[in-house]
């Protein structure tokens, strides 16, 4: 397990130094969820790259912890500390309750290069998840998939009566504790910095996570039963503080915009092998990892639970949520036919 930097009083007031004119400031502030060499951080270090290569200004990059947790980051970036962050939709949820679309099981196919073609071209993503951004103060720059939902518990999973009476931690998410409420299962809402503990100790009985991170956080070391049911993609989305990059000048909005696509483009050819290898790794290190994929009648007995999963959603989130989810299948349905 890797150690986590707490956030102080002196690392937000260092921060804060000097941001009073954060819209030209040469060096700009940018925060993820993830560690060292995981997916956001491949992402946020291809942009910082860019970005220094093509102009004089700098970006620091914050990795989690460094700042908090997800939602501290959030509000640092709303409130104009930070000028960039990364936050899945598994967060942003609470405050954008379409963005939870995403946890819809069963919705987003397995296919790796199918779901990749969707991002691309996705009218769902690339021209209405802006503008629900937008009413937030946020400037949405990119969408992208991370990697397939794993499910790591205690035992193996191979059907919704294998989870009951398990208490699976989920993130702050609504609908995504509705998923395993439908699953069968006891959700626990649970920041990530606990989950370790959680599983050690037996507050949770498990979690789900892309196997990246399951393999970068040490997770299968106290959690071993890994199971691929299907249900889903871990999705995550960069943005800027919306005042901050309204107030650039337009040479520089387009630079932060090629930067997000030079980082989108490095960060999409990266993920493609990266959960074989990562669960070659957790193979090769543990030999009490067992590795269950469930056939299509074991899966078909979870996406039968999916559509209550679709109501609720569409009762959070109403006519705009309607809209979302009929572009969404629209979009899918347009990329499975290729």
């Amino acid at each position: 397990m890797k150690v986590q930097k707490l956030l102080t009083f002196a690392s937000v007031g260092a921060l804060m130094c000097g941001l009073s004119a954060a819209a030209s400031a040469a060096d700009w502030k940018y925060a993820h969820e993830e560690y060292e060499g995981d997916v956001q951080d491949v992402f946020a270090y291809a942009f910082k790259e860019h970005i220094e290569e093509n102009s004089d200004h700098t970006v620091t990059v914050y990795r989690f912890g460094e700042l908090g947790e997800s939602d501290d980051i959030m509000e640092q970036t709303q409130n104009g500390i930070l000028q960039f962050v990364n936050q899945s939709p598994g967060f942003t949820g609470s405050l954008i309750p379409e963005a939870q679309i995403f946890f819809i099981p069963y919705l987003l196919p397995t296919d790796e290069e199918t779901v990749l073609e969707f991002f691309d071209e996705s009218k769902a993503i690339n021209e209405m998840f802006p503008e629900l951004y937008a009413e937030q103060g946020l400037e949405l720059l990119k969408m992208y998939p991370e990697g397939e939902m794993v499910v790591t518990a205690d035992e193996p999973i191979t059907s919704p009566e294998d989870f009951e009476n398990k208490k699976i931690r989920t993130m702050t998410n609504p609908l995504l504790s509705e998923t395993y409420n439908a699953f069968g299962a006891t959700p626990t809402p649970l920041p990530w910095g606990e989950v370790y503990g959680g599983l050690q100790t037996g507050i949770i009985d498990g979690q789900e996570n892309p196997i990246f991170w399951i393999e970068s956080g040490g997770l299968y070391e106290v959690s071993p039963h890994l199971t691929f049911t299907g249900h889903g993609w871990f999705t995550t989305a960069m943005m800027a503080n919306q005042d901050f990059y309204e107030g650039l000048p337009e040479e520089d909005q387009a630079l932060v915009q090629e930067a997000a696509d030079a980082a989108y483009d490095h960060t999409i050819e990266h993920i493609q092998g990266l959960a074989e290898e990562s669960l070659e790794k957790i193979k090769e290190d543990s030999d009490e990892v067992t590795v269950t994929r469930l056939d299509e009648e074991q899966i078909q007995a979870f996406r039968e639970r999916a559509p209550q999963v679709e109501e609720e959603f569409l009762e959070m989130t109403g006519e705009k949520g309607e809209e979302l989810l009929e572009q969404f299948k629209a979009d899918l349905e347009a990329v499975s036919e290729d």
